[in-house]
């Protein structure tokens, strides 16, 4: 539902906002996201006895540094209407919205044996010419049995598992017999 609401704001003011003030936005939203892991913020935020005033100036006062007054006006509007926890959702669709405007995605490469930084880049290289995007992956390693490589906000996800290449072969064999 949060989704939903924060791709409503985010439509309505992609248009008045170039490439680099979404930046500057994606980057305010991301720092007040950070401040909802904060127990004693959401405390605060979520506390039904704290005045809405209090909380618009505790918001305002965290995105001076921004100096916009279109952000102090969407931190307003977001303030008045009760949907101050709709801000880690909107950072996200900033994020993703962002990402899709410029083409520039990251994504995560999981296995259980380590891989090499130059596979890692020939496989970002290989899916950037493939989706003719820029795609940075990052190599986490896990026990995934086998090499999956996983960007989520292009909606991919290739992986190779040995379990299902042997299983498949094993069924192969048995055909051909």
């Amino acid at each position: 539902m949060e989704e939903l609401i924060a791709k409503r704001y985010i439509k309505a003011i992609k248009g008045s906002f170039d490439e680099q003030s979404m930046q500057t936005m994606s980057d305010v939203f991301n720092a007040l996201a950070s401040s909802f892991k904060d127990d004693k913020f959401v405390g605060i935020i979520n506390n039904p006895n704290v005045a809405s005033s209090d909380k618009l100036a505790i918001l305002l006062d965290a995105v001076k540094s921004a100096d916009s007054k279109e952000i102090d006006n969407l931190i307003k509007l977001i303030v008045e209407n009760g949907r101050i926890d709709i801000i880690p959702a909107m950072a996200e669709e900033i994020r993703k919205d962002l990402a899709h405007t410029t083409k520039t995605y990251s994504g995560v490469i999981y296995s259980d044996s380590d891989i090499d930084t130059k596979v890692v880049e020939d496989l970002s290289s290989g899916l950037s010419k493939r989706f003719d995007s820029k795609i940075t992956l990052e190599f986490m390693k896990n026990d995934f049995d086998g090499i999956k490589v996983d960007v989520e906000d292009l909606g991919v996800e290739i992986n190779f598992s040995k379990t299902r290449i042997n299983t498949q072969i094993i069924e192969h064999i048995i055909k051909a017999i």
